[in-house]
């Protein structure tokens, strides 16, 4: 590798921007850091189920994202995100990229870098590649599957269930390197046959914009939120986060009229959520908002009491990190979880915040009128701790670097 030249990566993701996830901050890192940066994705239809403006399954092929050339690929949507959707959404990427990305990439890499937030079919165009143009392939995992498709209930039949965990085997054991969100996700992943040594920790970061602010008086966001004591959720309205507990949280202290469920974002169980609030009667005390743009989202951030993320109570679920703590951390707010295992722990050893086992509504509204009933200054003291532990763990410009020594070792010693 010349010292001279730029080292050459494909970023493979089936979801990219204009969609929001992580993997838009680190093509973006990457490329500030020297790198010659290609993304092959889908077209976005992320978490509307359908194609966003101006893109279509065969309309806008390529697009620049900040320098960066991208190139996508035809997808059926997601639709309303169920099971069958879904699947045909999945494989028509996979199989499509599979076919489509030796055409479209034909450029030589120095490595193919895999995004996995779901579905681990992503790395089945990888290994075409791979074969194709001999580069080593990272596969960043943010979710274990099959596991996960069977805590969310997506799919249940232990024939496919099986089929899957063999096409994970099959898909891991052709990666180079391995990177897990969690260090919990360690021992699963070497279930599937992966020796420890290509296996490394690689957390998730949160973008340079996850600051702590100060908004002045008049703010447009002070308009959109009710006075009170705010308990803000932010993030994927799904069936892993547990709404369920949430609502019935809400239920249990309902006679509080002061506080105030304050819930941004969107998903495929958004519906669901607002009909619930309608049938037990808590339009005043629980605000689905909607989907804001992730630059707004430190500003509201900073008019919340207290940041919310919950889980659903599976052993897969507890060795996840989600993402949302580490922006809620980046951001200096105190929190209050509702999940078990990796999140929950980091939760209390940060001192940001409080946790509580998943699923336990009781325990979960308990544990929030203790945090109502705080001084300021102490909810305050749990936000800077909570910031503190970010900066030494979590932050952007202190992993990037590290990947980045990560790889371009790996790709030297080859």
């Amino acid at each position: 590798m010349s010292a001279s030249k730029p080292v050459r990566v494909l970023i493979i993701t089936q979801y990219f921007w204009p969609e929001d996830f992580r993997i838009n901050d680190l093509a973006l890192g990457l490329k500030q850091r020297g790198w010659d940066v290609s993304v092959l994705t889908g077209k976005p239809n992320y978490p509307q189920g359908r194609y966003f403006d101006g893109y279509g399954f065969l309309k806008r092929s390529h697009d620049r994202y900040e320098g960066i050339q991208v190139v996508r690929i035809p997808l059926i949507p997601r639709g309303g995100g169920g099971a069958l959707r879904l699947m045909l959404n999945y494989l028509s990427f996979a199989l499509l990229a599979s076919v489509l990305a030796p055409l479209r990439c034909r450029e030589r890499y120095d490595a193919i870098f895999v995004y996995e937030p779901s579905p681990v079919t992503v790395g089945i165009p990888a290994i075409v590649l791979k074969k194709i143009r001999h580069a080593p392939i990272f596969f960043w995992i943010q979710d274990l599957w099959p596991e996960s498709l069977s805590a969310t209930g997506m799919v249940r039949s232990p024939l496919i269930l099986r089929s899957v965990e063999r096409l994970v085997r099959y898909i891991y054991n052709r990666c180079d390197c391995l990177l897990v969100q969690s260090r919990a996700f360690t021992d699963p992943v070497k279930k599937h046959g992966v020796e420890q040594s290509r296996i490394a920790y690689f957390p998730n970061c949160a973008e340079e914009l996850y600051q702590p602010v100060s908004l002045p008086e008049g703010s447009s966001e002070y308009s959109l939120l009710p006075t009170g004591f705010r308990v803000m959720f932010a993030g994927n309205i799904g069936s892993s986060q547990d709404f369920e507990t949430i609502l019935a949280a809400a239920e249990r202290i309902r006679t509080y009229k002061d506080i105030h469920w304050i819930i941004l974002g969107d998903g495929r169980m958004a519906t669901w959520v607002k009909q619930e609030i309608q049938r037990r009667g808590l339009s005043n005390s629980v605000h689905l908002l909607g989907k804001f743009p992730v630059s707004s989202m430190p500003k509201f951030f900073s008019l919340a009491d207290v940041m919310l993320v919950t889980l659903k109570r599976d052993p897969i679920f507890a060795l996840t990190i989600p993402s949302k703590i580490q922006s809620y951390l980046a951001c200096g707010r105190p929190i209050i979880a509702a999940l078990d295992g990796e999140g929950a722990r980091i939760v209390e050893e940060s001192g940001a915040g409080v946790a509580v086992p998943a699923e336990d509504s009781t325990a979960l509204a308990d544990a929030l009128l203790n945090i109502y009933r705080m001084l300021p200054h102490q909810r305050a003291a749990m936000g800077t701790s909570g910031r503190s532990y970010f900066l030494a763990n979590f932050e952007r410009n202190m992993l990037l670097d590290r990947l980045d020594r990560q790889m371009k070792e790996f790709i030297s010693k080859r």
